[in-house]
C-alpha cells in the first residue's frame, strides 16, 4: 500500500472537484441498520470522506467522529456538516497508522473501507474490537469479489475484497446480527453507480 502521503494524494486528486463524488445522502445499508443504535450513541464514522454519512448520524442525534486521510475530503465535510446544522468531530488521520481509544464508541460504520491490504487487515479488525464498548455494534458494508465482473466501484484488487467466510472468520467469536452477499443497484454520486455485488454485516462486540 502507499505510505501515508502517497494515499493523502491519491484521494485529495480523487475528492478535488466541487462535486460530492459519493453524493451527500446517507448509504442506504448504514441508514437502515443505524435504527439498532441506542438514542446519543457515539459513532466513529472510517474513512469518512466528505461526510455523507457522518453528517447524517449526527442529524440523527449521535456524537459522531469521523476520520478519514484526504484533507481536501474533511473541508468537504466541514462544509457539508455547516450547510446541514449538525456538528461533528472532523479529523485527519491514516486509519492504518491511527491510535485506538479503547471501548470509546457504541458503534463503528465501516462503509467501503476496503483500503487495507491482507496483511493490514488483521490489525485494523483487531482496532474495531478495541474502539467499542462492551456490546457495541460494527456496521460494515463492501464488496465481494463479484465486485470485478462489475466495477461500479471499489478497489480492483481481489486481495481487498471481503467474502462471508472471511468475515465470519474475523468475527465469528462475535454476536453476528446481519452477514449476507447480495447485489443491489447503487446511486452514490458519480462513483458508486450501478448493479454491484455487497457484503452486509452487523455484529454485536462481546461484552
Amino acid at each position: 500500500m502507499p505510505d501515508f502521503d502517497d494515499a493523502r494524494t491519491f484521494w485529495d486528486t480523487r475528492f478535488d472537484t466541487p462535486e460530492y463524488i459519493f453524493g451527500k445522502v446517507p448509504n442506504v445499508f448504514l441508514s437502515r441498520e443505524a435504527q439498532r443504535l441506542a438514542p446519543r450513541s457515539r459513532v466513529l464514522d472510517l474513512a469518512c470522506g466528505e461526510g455523507r454519512n457522518a453528517i447524517w448520524l449526527a442529524s440523527q442525534g449521535h456524537d459522531v467522529v469521523g476520520i478519514d486521510i484526504s484533507p481536501l475530503a474533511l473541508a468537504k465535510a466541514r462544509n457539508l456538516a455547516e450547510a446541514s446544522g449538525v456538528q461533528v468531530d472532523f479529523r485527519e488521520a491514516d486509519v492504518r497508522q491511527w491510535a485506538w481509544e479503547k471501548a470509546a464508541f457504541d458503534a463503528i460504520a465501516c462503509i467501503f473501507i476496503q483500503f487495507a491490504a491482507p496483511g493490514e487487515r488483521s490489525r485494523l479488525f483487531e482496532g474495531f474490537a478495541s474502539a467499542l464498548k462492551p456490546g457495541g455494534l460494527l456496521m460494515l458494508q463492501g464488496y465481494t469479489p463479484k465486485q470485478l465482473e462489475y466495477r461500479t466501484g471499489g478497489p480492483g484488487d481481489l486481495s481487498h475484497l471481503y467474502t462471508s467466510e472471511m468475515l465470519h472468520d474475523a468475527f465469528g467469536a462475535w454476536e453476528i446480527l446481519r452477514l449476507e452477499a447480495h447485489e443491489a443497484v447503487l446511486e452514490e454520486g458519480t462513483k458508486h453507480v450501478g448493479r454491484s455485488a455487497l457484503i452486509d454485516l452487523v455484529a454485536r462486540r462481546p461484552g
